[in-house]
């Protein structure tokens, strides 16, 4: 078990943005360096724990997703090597397992959510209005029933400790042009009927998840930033699973589910984790990521 990296500080390229859980640094015109630490956000707040091993564990998810999923749509990866484009010894060790070189893309500036069951915001929405995000249900769901069919719910994209706030489909297509909000939708559905009919040969339901969509310079779709991930979905045990409450899950839900026991007002500053919950989210992403992919994680 690694000590966590909060940040980190590669000072042969100049970082051009700190997000959430990644530091982006500029190569050249065409591509940039992708760093996932090991901080962690819930509520749109970063807290001042680390979760060990967590930025190595989200990037070779990603990326083993990213091929699995590469038949669907074009992603942001180009293959190149970082430690081609990072040579000083010691900041080569910051980037480990845990760095990507990738494509520079004109980012959408929404976030394409797909929910496969009823949980979370859409329960809360359901169970008021018999709607998740303005799209009618059929009557009689249950907490955690399976949707007739995956739904795109997008979202707007927020800056860093903002909320990200639903939005319909019309102000989507306002945002980013009808078309191409209409492609985002089939795309994000196929990403995660795909990936939802694969999780659960290993045992694991997506209950939701959430995509970043990016045009290249002709104009065509990728998917970039991370994919399928315990920070981007919701994982739950398939063994464990029942209608009617929700399932304990393989990301940070469990987090969540702490901050929200002790009462914290999800207003900045966070409280720091305890050692037994970090650990335990640490556990909680390491098993998910071993039953999907297969085989341990790559530590370097």
């Amino acid at each position: 078990m690694q000590k966590p990296l909060l940040e980190t500080s590669i000072t042969s390229l100049k970082r051009i943005h700190q997000g959430k859980v990644r530091d982006i640094y500029d190569i050249d015109a065409n591509t940039m360096l992708l760093v996932s630490t090991d901080r962690l956000s819930a509520f749109d707040v970063i807290l001042p724990t680390g979760i060990a091993n967590k930025g190595a564990m989200l990037t070779q998810m990603a990326n083993f997703w990213f091929e699995k999923l590469k038949n669907v749509v074009p992603n942001h990866l180009t293959g190149i090597d970082p430690n081609s484009v990072v040579t000083n010894a010691t900041e080569q060790a910051q980037l480990g397992s845990r760095a990507v070189v990738v494509k520079k893309l004109k980012a959408l500036p929404i976030e394409a959510i797909v929910r496969g069951y009823l949980v979370g915001s859409g329960w809360k929405e359901y169970k008021a209005k018999g709607t998740v995000c303005g799209i009618q249900l059929p009557a009689g769901l249950q907490e955690a029933s399976k949707l007739p069919a995956p739904i795109f719910t997008p979202s707007s994209k927020a800056a860093v400790g903002e909320h990200d706030e639903n939005i319909s489909l019309q102000q989507c297509a306002d945002l980013i042009g009808q078309e191409m909000a209409e492609q985002v939708a089939k795309v994000a559905i196929q990403l995660y009927a795909q990936a939802a009919e694969y999780a659960l040969t290993r045992g694991i339901i997506i209950a939701d998840t959430k995509f970043e969509f990016g045009l290249d310079a002709n104009g065509v779709l990728h998917v970039m930033d991370e994919v399928l991930t315990p920070d981007s979905s919701r994982f739950w045990p398939a063994d464990s699973y029942k209608v009617g409450s929700n399932p304990p899950s393989y990301d940070k839900q469990f987090v969540r589910d702490w901050l929200e026991s002790i009462g914290w007002n999800k207003a900045p500053p966070a409280p720091a984790l305890p050692d037994e919950i970090a650990l335990k989210t640490s556990e909680k992403y390491m098993e998910a990521f071993e039953r999907l992919t297969g085989h341990p994680l790559t530590l370097d």
